[in-house]
């Protein structure tokens, strides 16, 4: 092997080597446009189905006939049944696990260890407060349709002083997607993690 040969190797094994990890900054921009969880995409396990429908009207006291009323529902300018918009997010609902669910302090599973997120718990921002969510419905879904979701980072600010303590918001969007790959809604949520212990009392 040439000298040049060599050097040229060990510049590539030098590339390869592992590097130190930026500034928390830096961690968080790195952020912006991936995945908040192990999948890229969840599929609902469930089509979009009338029982559920009919729980969720009966649930919330919406007695709109599009949702529950067939003949009603054709004689609309929906044509037949579909679902209230703003139960979008719950076809792709994780299933609760209910042992250890107040361990986990109410979430329905358990998180995973090296989630994103998990970046802000070491710098100390332990705390979480859902702030705001706002949806986009492009159009309603109906039954038989079965959707697929896809959730992304979209920001994250810089930390800020807050009553809670100081902490950081972070919003992603959630992409929703029918079986025909069809965009049919979004949600833009938003939380706010933060150091709890440096809350203004």
């Amino acid at each position: 092997m040439s000298g040049g040969e060599h050097q040229a190797e060990h510049g590539c094994d030098h590339d390869d080597a592992p590097r130190a990890p930026g500034s928390l900054d830096e961690q968080l921009a790195a952020l912006i446009g991936r995945p908040v969880g192990s999948r890229p995409t969840t599929v609902a396990p469930d089509p979009v189905n009338e029982p559920m429908i009919r729980h969720w009207a009966a649930a919330f006291e919406d007695w709109n006939p599009i949702y529950t009323d067939p003949e009603q529902a054709v004689a609309s300018r929906y044509g037949g049944l579909v679902a209230p918009p703003l139960m979008l997010q719950t076809w792709t609902m994780a299933t609760p696990v209910i042992t250890g669910i107040a361990e986990r302090g109410g979430s329905p599973v358990a998180g995973e260890d090296d989630a994103p997120l998990s970046i802000l718990d070491r710098a100390g921002y332990t705390a979480t407060l859902a702030t705001n969510s706002e949806f986009e419905i492009v159009r309603y879904l109906r039954p038989g349709d079965v959707i697929s979701a896809s959730t992304t980072f979209e920001s994250i600010s810089e930390e800020k002083t807050t009553r809670m303590g100081p902490g950081r918001f972070v919003t992603w969007v959630t992409e929703y997607t029918d079986h025909n790959g069809e965009v049919v809604g979004r949600q833009r949520f938003r939380i706010l993690k933060f150091n709890a212990s440096g809350a203004v009392t």
